[in-house]
Order: structure tokens, then C-alpha cells, then sequence
């Protein structure tokens, strides 16, 4: 069983991962409008993720006995600028996401909540990953510079990300 105040909390976690998904298939969607398939690929695939993140929060709250409240999601930007800013969007996205499961955590502790507090470690886990794979992303376009060359290569290998979850 899980306290009034972990339920809600947890809840609006759920609509932030389903905001991060929303936003991540919004950049997908950008990304083949300018003929980036790679990227596009690379958001789809962390749409799929987002959409689980979501749905083991969801499985927690009704395995804990809690009651599920949907929430509606904001709509996501339309424009993302060049490469390197769609993905410093998705960091900054990334970081605030890690703030809130944080945040979580920290209720979760204070709650004295221990099976909670088990949970959300994957998540601290996860958000580290998260972090640092865009991160990477932006490394490379860092190195890529201006050449279209380079910025192809690292296209068709974003792509394969996708292509590995299929």
C-alpha cells in the first residue's frame, strides 16, 4: 500500500513519461520532415522506451492497491531547430525528468515508503543512461561540426537503434 501522497505524486510522474514520450515521437515526427531518418528512428525508439517508463508506474500504482489518474498531456513544440538543438532539447528534457525522479525518491524516503524506494532505483538507474546517451549524441554532432558528411554518418548510426529494437 502506498500513502495519498506517493499515489499522486507517482501519477504525475506517469504524465510526465507520457509527456517525454508525446515529445520524443513530436521530434521523430521533425526529425524525417528533414529527411534525418536516423534521428527520426532514434526518437522513435525512445518514444517505445518513454511509453514503458510510464507503464511500469502505472503497474506499480494498481500493484500497490493505489487508483490510476489519467492526466492530459500538454502539446508538444512543432519546431526543433538544427540537429544539436533537438538534442540539447532532449537533454534539458532529460535533466528535468532525473530532477523529478529525484524528487520522487526523496518522497519516498520521507514516506518511509521501502518498496518504493525500490522501484524508483531503476529509475535513478535509467535516467543516468538516459542522460548520458544523449549526451553522446550531442558529443558526436559536436565533432561533426559543420561537415553534412559526418553529420550523415552519425544519421544512418542513430538510425540502427531503432532497427536494433525491431
Amino acid at each position: 500500500m502506498i500513502s495519498d501522497r506517493l499515489q499522486e505524486a507517482i501519477n504525475e510522474q506517469v504524465k510526465r513519461e507520457l509527456y517525454s514520450a508525446y515529445l520524443y515521437l513530436a521530434m521523430s515526427g521533425y526529425s524525417a520532415g528533414q529527411g534525418w531518418n536516423g534521428t527520426a528512428g532514434w526518437f522513435r525508439a525512445q518514444y517505445n522506451e518513454e511509453v514503458e517508463h510510464a507503464m511500469k508506474m502505472f503497474d506499480y500504482i494498481l500493484q500497490q492497491g493505489g487508483e490510476v489518474h489519467l492526466r492530459q498531456l500538454d502539446e508538444p513544440p512543432k519546431e526543433f531547430g538544427q540537429p544539436r538543438d533537438l538534442f540539447k532539447k532532449a537533454l534539458e528534457h532529460e535533466q528535468f525528468v532525473t530532477s523529478c525522479i529525484d524528487e520522487l525518491m526523496n518522497l519516498a524516503v520521507e514516506e518511509k515508503s521501502h518498496a518504493t524506494q525500490v522501484f524508483l532505483q531503476w529509475y535513478v538507474t535509467e535516467q543516468v543512461e538516459e542522460e548520458a546517451s544523449v549526451q553522446e549524441v550531442l558529443d558526436y554532432l559536436d565533432m561533426a561540426g559543420d561537415h553534412r558528411g559526418a553529420f550523415l554518418m552519425l544519421d544512418n548510426k542513430l538510425g540502427q537503434r531503432l532497427a536494433a529494437r525491431s
